[in-house]
């Protein structure tokens, strides 16, 4: 009976968390701190360096 409760509450924050994804990632992006380091860890990441970085320095 416990393990499905913890169970089902996980599965309901998984749900929240799935539903308001965008809300969240605005909230914590609004941070200049998190802002910083998200765009500096993507930026250490090759594959999404080579997608983003032609596209803004490209010829237009």
């Amino acid at each position: 009976m416990r393990i499905t409760t913890i169970i089902l509450g996980i599965l309901g924050i998984i749900g929240i968390m799935y539903k308001w994804r965008y809300r969240i990632v605005n909230t914590l992006l609004a941070i200049s701190f998190l802002r910083r380091l998200a765009v500096s860890l993507s930026m250490n990441m090759p594959s999404i360096r080579t997608k983003i970085l032609p596209g803004l320095f490209g010829k237009q």
